[in-house]
Order: C-alpha cells, then sequence, then structure tokens
C-alpha cells in the first residue's frame, strides 16, 4: 500500500483519463493480491489501508481541478479492485464485523461513482450466477454481529436519508436489535437529518430519563454529552433559540473543552446577536484547538457579526481547508457573499454545500435568495420551491415561494402559498401581513381583517413570556374576551399600526365603534402617519356614536323608558345598557 502513495509522473490529465476509466496509474507499481494466509483482521487492515489510498489520490486529482463537472467525475481508484476481492471474502464467510463494515463503505462508494463501480462488480460475478450485495445489507449484518461501531451506523443512516425506499427492510433487518441503545442513537441521528424534530427529542427524552416516570433521572444516558447536544440541535432546528442557547450553555459548562456541535451554538448566538457570548465562545474554540473546522466557523461568525464579511469569509476558507466536506462553512460563506454583493460567488458556495448534501435546505433557500437578488425569478422559485419541499412545515420557505409568485405576476398561487405558509405556524407574521395585502387588494373586507387580528395575535403572544402558562390567547376560532388584551397590550411597531388602522376602518363600517375606537386609541401611540389618521377616524367614531345614541333616546322618550323603538336597529341598541360591556368583542369568527 505505501508504494502506491509514490507520486505520479504522467500529466494530471492523461492520469484522470485513466483513473476514472477504473485502471491504476501507468506509474504505480502493481498492487499484488492480498495474502492466502491473511486472517480476517489482515483483510480489514489491508482493504482499510488500500481504500484510504485511494480516497488521497482522489483528493489530490480534486484539488488541481476547477471545473465542477470534472470534480464530480473523480473517484477512488481502487474500488473496482476492492469490490472484487472483498467480495470473495464476505462469499466465503471470511470477513469478521469490521471487515464487512470496510466492504460496505466499499459499495456505498461504488454506488456514488459516475461510472458505477457496483454495475461493473455484479457482471464480474453474473458469469458464476451470483449478484453483489447492497451496500446496506452488508452494514446491516456487520452491526448485528458488533452493535458498537458507530461508523457503521453512521454510513447506514447517510443509505437511509439517501433512498427513503430501504427504510422497511433496514428497520425489518435490525428488529433484533431494536432494543439497543446504539440503535435508539442511530434513530436520533436520521431523526434529525430528516428534520423530524420531534421524533428526535422524544427518543433522547427517553434515553435521558428512561422510561420510569416515577425516576426520571434513572436513564442510562443522564449525562451525555452527544444527546444534550443533540437536543440542543434539534430545538435549534426548530427555531427554539431560547432553549437550545439554554442547553449549549449547560454543556458547554459541563464539558467546557468541546467543540462538537458549538458551531451550531455560534450560529444561535450570531441569530440573537449576542456579542459578548460569541467573543467568549471564539476565544475559548481558538484556546482548545485553533485547527478545527468548528473554531474556523466559530470566529467567522463573530466576524460577520461585526460586519467584518472579508475577514469572516477568510475564516470559512480556513475551515474548508481543514475539511472540503465541511456543509456549514460553505453555506455560511455564501451567506457572507450576499452581504458583500457578490452573487456569483455566493452562488458557486451554495452550489458546493448542495453537491456535498442535497438534503440542506439552507443551501438550496440561499440559493433561491441569491437569484432573488440578481431579479431571476424563475430560478429563484425553483431554488425556494427545494428548500420548501425539504421543509414543507417552515413557513419562511412559503413566504419566499409566494414573493416569487407576486413578482411573476401570479397572485391566486401566491394567495395558496402564503395560506400554506399560515396553516404551518407563520410565527413571524411575515404571510400573515402579505395575505391582508392580497385580501385587501381583492376587496375582501372579512379574510384581510382576519389576518391581520391574526397578526395582532401572533405579535401579542411573541411579546409575552414564552413559559407563561396563559402565554397562548385563547383557541383558533373562539377568542372571545381576547380581542380586547390583543389590541390593548400589543406593541406598535409599523406592520402593527397598518393592521390597527386597517381594523379600524373595518370595525368603523361593521358598527363596532367600541373596538375601531380601541384601535384608533392605540394609534395615538405611535409617531407614524397613522397617528393623525387615527386621529381623524377617531373624532368621526365618536360623532356616529353620539348621533346613534342620541336617536336611540329620542326613540325611548316617546314609548316608555322600559319599551325598545320597533325600527331601532339591533346594533344601535347594543350601545345601551348592559350589552355596553361585550360591543367591543369581534363579530365574525376567528381561524388562524
Amino acid at each position: 500500500v505505501d508504494a502506491s502513495e509514490t507520486a505520479p509522473t504522467s500529466s494530471a490529465k492523461g492520469r484522470r483519463r485513466f483513473l476514472a476509466a477504473g485502471g491504476v496509474a501507468s506509474s504505480d507499481p502493481s498492487i499484488h493480491p492480498p495474502s492466502p494466509q491473511l486472517d480476517a483482521f489482515g483483510i480489514c487492515l489491508r482493504a482499510y489501508a488500500l481504500y484510504l489510498a485511494g480516497e488521497r489520490r482522489k483528493e489530490e486529482e480534486i484539488v488541481e481541478l476547477r471545473d465542477p463537472l470534472e470534480r464530480t467525475s473523480v473517484r477512488n481508484a481502487y474500488l473496482t479492485q476492492l469490490s472484487a476481492e472483498l467480495y470473495d471474502y464476505y462469499s466465503a464467510g471470511s470477513l469478521d464485523p469490521f471487515g464487512m463494515y470496510v466492504y460496505g463503505v466499499v459499495l456505498k462508494e461504488s454506488n456514488k461513482s459516475p461510472t458505477g463501480t457496483s454495475t461493473a462488480a455484479t457482471k464480474f460475478h453474473s458469469s458464476e450466477g451470483t449478484h453483489t450485495p447492497t451496500a446496506h445489507g452488508v452494514f446491516i449484518e456487520s452491526l448485528l454481529a458488533f452493535p458498537y461501531n458507530w461508523s457503521a451506523w453512521l454510513d447506514l443512516s447517510q443509505l437511509c436519508i439517501d433512498d427513503p425506499s430501504i427504510h422497511p427492510d433496514v428497520e425489518d433487518s435490525l428488529r433484533p436489535i431494536s432494543a439497543h441503545w446504539m440503535y435508539h442513537f442511530f434513530c436520533v441521528h436520521v431523526f434529525l437529518e430528516n428534520q423530524a424534530n420531534d421524533n428526535a427529542i422524544a427518543v433522547i427524552d427517553r434515553l435521558i430519563h428512561g422510561n420510569s416516570d416515577d425516576m426520571p433521572d434513572r436513564g442510562m444516558f443522564v449525562r451525555s454529552p452527544y444527546l444534550q447536544s443533540q437536543l440542543a440541535v434539534a430545538h435549534y432546528n426548530m427555531r427554539d433559540f431560547d432553549s437550545a442557547q439554554s442547553l449549549f450553555s449547560t454543556l458547554a459548562g459541563r464539558d467546557p473543552n468541546r467543540l462538537d456541535s458549538m458551531d451550531v451554538y455560534s450560529n444561535i448566538l450570531y441569530v440573537k446577536e449576542d456579542r459578548v457570548a460569541l467573543s467568549q465562545l471564539a476565544h475559548r474554540a481558538i484556546r482548545i484547538d485553533k485547527y478545527r473546522p468548528e473554531t474556523c466557523c466559530i470566529v467567522g461568525n463573530y466576524y460577520s457579526l461585526r460586519g467584518r464579511h472579508e475577514r469572516a469569509v477568510v475564516y470559512f476558507q480556513r475551515a474548508l481547508k481543514l475539511d472540503r466536506t465541511y456543509l456549514a462553512a460553505w453555506t455560511l460563506m455564501g451567506h457572507e457573499y450576499v452581504e458583500m454583493k457578490n452573487a456569483a460567488a455566493a452562488v458557486e458556495a451554495y452550489r458546493r454545500a448542495v453537491d456535498i448534501n442535497p438534503r440542506d435546505y439552507r443551501a438550496w433557500y440561499g440559493l433561491g435568495q441569491t437569484y432573488e437578488i440578481m431579479n431571476m425569478l424563475l430560478y429563484a422559485l425553483f431554488y425556494y420551491r427545494r428548500a420548501a419541499a425539504l421543509r414543507p412545515y417552515d413557513a419562511r420557505m412559503w413566504c419566499a415561494v409566494g414573493g416569487c409568485y407576486l413578482g411573476l405576476d401570479r397572485r391566486a398561487d401566491a394567495v395558496r402559498t402564503y395560506e400554506r405558509a399560515v396553516s404551518s405556524g407563520d410565527g413571524e407574521g411575515i404571510a400573515t401581513r402579505r395575505l391582508a395585502g392580497l385580501y385587501q387588494e381583492d376587496g375582501d373586507a372579512e379574510g384581510a381583517a382576519r389576518c391581520y387580528l391574526r397578526h395582532l395575535e401572533l405579535r401579542y403572544q411573541a411579546q409575552r413570556a414564552p413559559s407563561s402558562p396563559d402565554s397562548r390567547v385563547g383557541t383558533p376560532g373562539s377568542l372571545e374576551g381576547s380581542i380586547d388584551d390583543v389590541i390593548n397590550q400589543v406593541r406598535v411597531d409599523a406592520p402593527e399600526a397598518e393592521a390597527l388602522l386597517y381594523l379600524a376602518y373595518y370595525y368603523r363600517d361593521n358598527g363596532e365603534y367600541e373596538t375601531a375606537g380601541m384601535c384608533c386609541s392605540r394609534l395615538l401611540e405611535y409617531p407614524g402617519p397613522e397617528k393623525e389618521e387615527g386621529k381623524a377616524l377617531l373624532r368621526e367614531i365618536r360623532s356616529r356614536m353620539d348621533r346613534r345614541g342620541g336617536s336611540v333616546r329620542r326613540g325611548n322618550a316617546g314609548v316608555g323608558r322600559r319599551q325598545q323603538t320597533p325600527e331601532t336597529p339591533q346594533g344601535e341598541a347594543e350601545l345601551m345598557g348592559e350589552s355596553m360591556e361585550t360591543s367591543g368583542r369581534s363579530s365574525f369568527e376567528f381561524s388562524p
């Protein structure tokens, strides 16, 4: 194997063509066949060393190439030889669990190669009436024999993520060890990669706290740093930044020298604009190991938060020199190029991220955002829809798709997309406001009012303490008694002022003067142009209330104090007596 590392003397182009054809470079000495006296350990060691030698050669080839298509065409030159040799050992039953793991890795990489080595291997053995086993099948055999090989679990999870059709086969085959804790760790990893965060949290909770409600701290992994970090990542994926930050902070105190997943922690601190905590994290990471990709990513986030985007790019590039497949660095570097108005470099960075992991919705979303900035809306729509397919319950993805539909004058599609965003939990209220504007332009006053009220409710919920047991403002469809609280207590900014002004006109036109007056009163606290319009509207509402009150009093004077004039409208009578207490309630049913 060491002899195979001899530097080639042929040109890079000629060597690349030869390697792509499946052979060994002409300058290499021939790789001798394995010795017949090798035991299972020797077979595993030789195969893994030869595989690593081919991977190193492949990385050297990729570094010399600039064309993305040429980079993807380079493969490990020894896969064909390894596949044939390990198949013979596998058929003879000479592989131990670790040898089967190496065979699974070879089959997995062969299936990814552009020339399809696994197909070639199948043809090689087809004359004997046999066929090449599947990569996931070999991994499962290895794990059934030795379930503690976490590397095998990770490779099997990658196959499950890339090809969901094998899920039933994998689940049935692993049933004998389904109660093993390593299987549960595997499930957590797959759930997180598939964005099934609720399922991941449930499994982690059982691993940490056990199955007993009486003794919640008797789980097998009560103080596991790995599970603590995975739980924090799950909350981060759900955009529960407060819980994720608390978990990461506890983890950093418990294991101060840990760098795994700390780049995610730096993303949280970046989003929350906590410069002090991010600076402390960056200094600690540099002190622990300055040549870790996670450290470079943390420092890059720190410089980005300070607005030094060029410096941030330098650190992201340094992370990629340490690990070319480091997905977070490619994505974050794309974000920095967007801030620097370098669209071409941003697109290249996002594409490299997608090449590494096609299920990374952040890279797809970044591509859509970049093309939207360049006003190439059809391209942006394509990439936004890819991101929405990966995160179908994320309202932000649907908001981006709806914005492209609006830019393309496809209003009907935009309305349906924003409705999908609202149903997916539009916590930021973006889709709710835009949908209200579309309803307003279409003359649907009821729908616009419902959306504006929904927006006020979302803002009211967001400003209250998340841990408060009564933080929810009623339940969907039954907001009686809560509209007054929403209107009177919500913090008024520009979007809320727009919503209050529209609702004031809506309630005035529907005869609900008390609620309309409340909306106008809140506008008096806002310094924008809506304040003067709210003042004029409030005077008009009070004038109408005075006229209606005088009309009711004159009518009652002619028929007695306990009689109501038959011609008096129902809405006017509500301004009198006990009905004044409930006149501020909405007259239409609200649903989110």
